[in-house]
């Protein structure tokens, strides 16, 4: 799904050093770092916004520099609070859905009876039923991740980023949304889901393994039960875990 050898980043100052990351079919990945640890940069080089220096990546097969990284975008889905701003206030959700299947924003044109249908079983899969004519403007925050989520699914996503989805919101509707990410996961034929997180507990237990970065170099990688060694990495506790990695970050 995803393979990273000997990546670097440099702008003004070095972003990301001599990084390797390999994602297996079947491998849901959560990636932990302080601020200014590389995630973000980790990314936006993965979709292509922020070009490499040195090194390899290969994305769903095909390789950086050797493919149209605009259309290989259509096969990864991105969850983040910066799109919430984008989106059509007036639009429902089931259209907001429908407007995935060709990465608009602002639905127009004919919706086709197999796209609607589409659209209708995604709603249940992210468990929106009950907001499906319910406008964006006055969705919840946790309801517009799972309305972004669906969105992705629609686009038939292999592989869907999730970029600190949990931010703004609270406690309850925090783990609300959790449990619904761990419900998703563990759907036959999920995509590969990478979360982007600043706290541990957020790792629910159907992610099976963690990156972690420090100043744009790996300091961690692996299974959880290897990378996290307290109780809360196999189940889910909100309770701080410890890093097996001698560093600290």
């Amino acid at each position: 799904m995803v393979a990273v050898t000997g990546l670097r980043v440099a702008r003004d100052a070095l972003i990301l050093d001599g990084l390797d990351w390999t994602v297996r079919r079947g491998e849901h990945w959560a990636i932990v770092g302080a601020n200014g640890s590389g995630k973000t940069s980790l990314l936006s080089t993965l979709t292509g916004y922020m070009p490499l220096t040195a090194g390899q990546i290969s994305l769903l097969g095909e390789t950086y520099g050797q493919t149209d990284w605009r259309e290989l975008r259509k096969r990864v889905g991105i969850v983040s609070s910066s799109i919430h701003q984008l989106m059509a206030g007036h639009e429902s959700t089931l259209e907001t859905i429908i407007g995935g299947r060709h990465a608009m924003i602002g639905m127009w044109g004919e919706v086709t009876p197999a796209e609607r249908a589409q659209a209708l079983k995604i709603v249940r899969q992210v468990e929106a039923v009950a907001i499906r004519d319910r406008p964006w403007r006055v969705l919840s925050q946790g309801e517009r991740q799972r309305v972004l989520i669906g969105r992705a699914l629609m686009a038939r996503t292999e592989l869907l980023i999730l970029d600190e989805p949990c931010a703004g919101l609270d406690p309850v509707a925090r783990e609300h949304f959790l449990q619904f990410l761990e419900r998703l996961a563990r759907q036959r034929g999920a995509p590969t889901l990478v979360l982007v997180t600043h706290h541990v507990e957020e790792i629910v237990p159907a992610f099976s393994h963690v990156l972690v970065l420090k100043g744009g170099q790996v300091l961690a990688a692996g299974p959880k039960r290897r990378v996290l060694t307290c109780a809360c990495a196999a189940g889910g506790s909100a309770m701080p875990c410890r890093w097996r990695a001698t560093r600290r970050w």
